[in-house]
């Protein structure tokens, strides 16, 4: 009579029958450490193959010995022979396990395995009579006892924030956000190789900084015991990598961690990885180019085609992307010139009119813009769209727009009606900086504390001449910074 092993534990389970499970399993690690058979003690297993490999090389594999290793996500006893599934690095392959193979000894072991130990097996590479190719053991080694049941279904638990609090977990027991590991890595890898390829250096730049500055953005503060001051976890890599240009590097790039200390949703988190790009001697239509082909790259790269869907939503990454004027957009989307108003009051009025509340009750023209565009716009650039001509309010490191007093040459890049990334033609006049430094310490007087601090160190840099040069700043963080979660979402 076949007996069919059907784990309890993916049940849904009270805490009275959980609590009976969690002893039931350290019962069995206590035995076998009584047996001196204690899977803790194990060290190394000698893995000659992975699931996939075995798969795509199945012919020249056929019949011969191979080891494996990973975790048992399913078993299924039938008597004196039984089938279960095993979970790599690389992805799951069956394998079957006869008693009279085995031993009686190492096939009553086995039995009492439970769904999540990680095992070893060694055997040879054959076919099931529905055509599966699997490994026939010849033997098992229990290499680490999981010691809590598995859950049946891991977007089924009633708290999805476990997901994230217990990442290991989810990646266990989803391949899609395994698939969604290994292509972040591959993009990270195809930026570094498509940026030294033009002649860019990987520089590494200071994490704690005496002034919160490049952004704007609230710094978490932190002490230094031994120089007895409080110093800022960096918000942005940028002054640092400007000051290698001022010193004559002139590609630069960083792949680094920034820490916010702001509001968390689904899109930002206060500890993310961005990636900053400087190059001396070109303006922001050198870094549309480079946004666009590093974009465009890492989507062929990891889904074959710069066509893809995100959200339901139908995206095309190929360049050449739409470029439109913030003030366009607005108008666009309102059928409001916010530039052609004669005076701040009339864009405030403007701004009442459309229902947007503003944070400032005594905004100018540049900043009911750029609230406007927040509110009535954003979020309908679905196609990559590079957004241009910033007001001079809101982006203080950046080189006025030439024959303009308030429009500097800043462009965001937006995809699925979120930013992706973020350029400017640098500002390098250490006059016109000091003064906007001033003017956003004035700023943070008033109570806006994502409002930068006066860097009397960047602008001594730049009394040493800073060549003419542009950036760009794409977040490359998973899950909660954007690009690597589009690229790696076309099937779904």
């Amino acid at each position: 009579m076949e007996e069919t092993y059907v784990p309890q534990e993916t049940a849904e389970l009270s805490e009275e029958q959980l609590s009976e499970l969690l002893r039931i399993r350290r019962d069995k690690l206590s035995a076998l450490r009584e047996a001196g058979k204690d899977p803790f003690a194990v060290i190394t297993y000698p893995q000659t193959h992975h699931s996939t490999e075995i798969v795509a090389q199945y012919d020249a594999l056929e019949g011969k010995e191979v080891s494996i290793a990973g975790r048992m996500m399913s078993k299924r006893i039938m008597g004196k022979a039984s089938f279960a599934h095993l979970l790599d690095g690389a992805g799951d392959i069956q394998f079957y396990v006869k008693r009279d193979d085995v031993g009686e000894e190492a096939y009553a072991d086995f039995k009492a395995y439970d769904i999540g130990d990680i095992v070893g097996v060694k055997g040879f590479v054959f076919k099931t009579r529905t055509g599966e190719i699997s490994v026939h053991a010849t033997g098992i080694t229990l290499l680490s006892k999981s010691l809590r049941p598995l859950p049946e279904k891991f977007h089924g638990l009633k708290d999805p924030e476990l997901r994230y609090r217990q990442r290991f977990v989810d990646l266990f027991m989803n391949a899609g956000v395994r698939e969604t590991f290994k292509k972040r890595s591959a993009i990270i890898a195809e930026i570094r190789r498509y940026l030294d390829s033009e002649g860019f250096m990987e520089v590494e730049t200071p994490v704690l900084n005496t002034v919160a500055s490049g952004a704007s953005a609230r710094p978490f503060v932190t002490h230094h015991n031994t120089l007895d001051i409080d110093m800022y976890m960096r918000i942005a890599t940028e002054l640092h990598l400007k000051m290698c240009i001022v010193g004559g590097l002139e590609r630069v790039y960083e792949i680094g961690r920034l820490f916010r200390n702001e509001g968390m949703d689904a899109m930002h988190n206060p500890e993310f990885t961005t990636i900053e790009i400087y190059q001396a001697y070109t303006d922001l239509r050198g870094m549309m180019t480079l946004c666009e082909q590093i974009m465009s790259r890492c989507s062929k790269l990891v889904n074959g085609t710069t066509k893809i869907t995100f959200q339901g939503q139908e995206v095309d990454l190929t360049p050449p992307f739409r470029r439109l004027t913030m003030n366009d957009a607005v108008k666009e989307y309102t059928g409001r010139d916010i530039y052609a108003c004669a005076s701040d009051e009339e864009a405030r009025a403007i701004a009442k009119e459309l229902g947007v509340e503003l944070k400032d009750p005594e905004s100018t023209k540049g900043k009911v813009l750029a609230e406007l565009f927040d509110a009535f716009v954003e979020s309908k650039l679905i196609q990559p769209t590079f957004i241009t001509d910033y007001p001079i309010e809101n982006s203080p490191l950046t080189k006025l727009k030439v024959g303009s007093k308030d429009i500097v040459d800043r462009f965001e890049v937006f995809i699925c009606g979120h930013e992706y990334g973020n350029a400017y033609t640098e500002l390098n006049d250490p006059i016109d900086q000091r003064a906007r430094f001033v003017q956003q310490a004035k700023e943070r007087q008033k109570g806006d504390d994502e409002a930068m601090q006066i860097d009397e160190d960047y602008t001594a840099c730049l009394r040493r001449a800073a060549s003419a040069s542009a950036s760009t700043v794409c977040a490359c963080c998973l899950p909660t910074r954007r690009p690597s979660a589009i690229f790696c979402s076309s099937r779904q």
